[in-house]
């Protein structure tokens, strides 16, 4: 039986949390204040203005058949991957921190990493839903895997230098893998080349090999490379369980390096306790099995590995997010998705929670 409607409580759900994202990251663009008199309305005024352009694009994506991307799948990744592959282009690229993540497109700019994460799920999931009892085959399924997996390590994580997008990129495509019928011993030794491979990172990238010092011994080089963990714990902390109360943070200014970037849970969890950081989390958690529940509703199996792949992608990216920030995880610098300063990963999202959409209209 056909809906002709979206499901109403997922559509909630985005919405709850684009609203909740952006009360937050309006504290937490006050930090701006101490840096730039203006930048606060600047930075909270562009972020307006990318949420409504991404909620119309969801509306919009909401509309259009969500079958058209399989016919462009492949078409989309190597566009996506090409594109990627600009930033090594002088005079095109933007560099911060030694990184370069983001095309210079004049009035604004553009980080190809996001496209090509959405793009890496079209293509993985039109091709899971050929691929049926073939993914558990070592020649016709697991090897097909991993050279879409070393494609998006050598882009990601060698020429951009981007390892927290490569690891939820990664992530998320291991898990439609494992759905799609993947055996576990050939994940396991996917993961055992994944080690391997950031050991050699860790030995010829110093600021890799400083993460992982970070991540094992927080206290070692505290106003280094160790100052944005104990920063952000230190926030977490005296958020005590109901929080300092709202544009209350003192962490935000001058001490955490980006309150409305990849510490902006910090700073939430400053001003809202334990109470609000629980509810950030088990609203993620939500969207989480609230999306996996569509899947299962899904028959098309294009449709049912696309769905899940984006909630996926969200899931994963907010799982390193919070567990960098509260030192379970390793600092990444990937943003919370819904809430923190950035244009292009903000729009994208919204692209995504609009095709699900269409496909929960498909559910029986």
């Amino acid at each position: 039986m056909r809906h002709k409607k979206v499901d109403s409580f997922f559509l909630f759900l985005v919405v709850v949390m684009v609203l909740l994202g952006f009360f937050i990251f309006s504290s937490a663009a006050m930090g701006q204040l101490t840096k730039d008199g203006a930048g606060f309305l600047a930075v909270v005024s562009k972020q307006l203005a990318i949420l409504a352009g991404g909620l119309l694009a969801m509306i919009i994506f909401s509309s259009i058949d969500y079958k058209k991307y399989r016919q462009i799948a492949l078409p989309m990744f190597v566009a996506a991957a090409g594109l990627s592959c600009l930033v090594l282009v002088p005079g095109l690229a933007l560099e911060a921190g030694g990184a370069k993540r983001w095309i210079d497109l004049g009035l604004l700019s553009f980080q190809p990493a996001e496209f090509l994460k959405f793009a890496t799920i079209i293509y993985l999931a039109g091709w899971l839903a050929t691929r049926k009892d073939k993914v558990k085959d070592f020649s016709a399924g697991f090897v097909p895997f991993v050279c879409l997996i070393a494609i998006l390590t050598i882009i990601l994580a060698i020429i951009q230098r981007d390892n927290g997008t490569f690891l939820v990129a990664c992530g998320t495509a291991m898990v439609m893998f494992f759905v799609a019928g993947g055996k576990v011993r050939h994940l396991a030794l996917l993961a055992l080349m994944a080690v391997t491979a950031i050991g050699v990172l860790a030995y010829t990238r110093p600021y890799v090999r400083n993460r992982i010092v970070t991540y094992i011994n927080p206290s070692h080089d505290v106003r280094g490379t160790s100052w944005q963990i104990n920063q952000s714990l230190i926030a977490i902390g005296s958020g005590g369980i109901t929080g300092r109360g709202f544009g209350q943070s003192l962490q935000k200014f001058n001490f955490l390096p980006e309150p409305i970037g990849d510490s902006i849970f910090a700073v939430a969890s400053e001003e809202f306790g334990f109470a609000g950081s629980t509810t950030i989390i088990a609203l993620f958690l939500l969207f989480a099995l609230w999306g996996i529940k569509i899947t299962t509703r899904i028959t098309d199996p294009f449709g049912r590995f696309l769905a899940l792949g984006f909630v996926c992608l969200v899931f994963v990216q907010a799982t390193i997010n919070i567990g960098a920030m509260i030192g379970i995880l390793p600092l990444t610098g990937v943003p919370l998705l819904f809430i923190s300063h950035g244009g292009t990963a903000l729009l994208f999202v919204l692209i995504e929670m609009g095709i699900i959409l269409n496909i929960s209209k498909q559910r029986t």
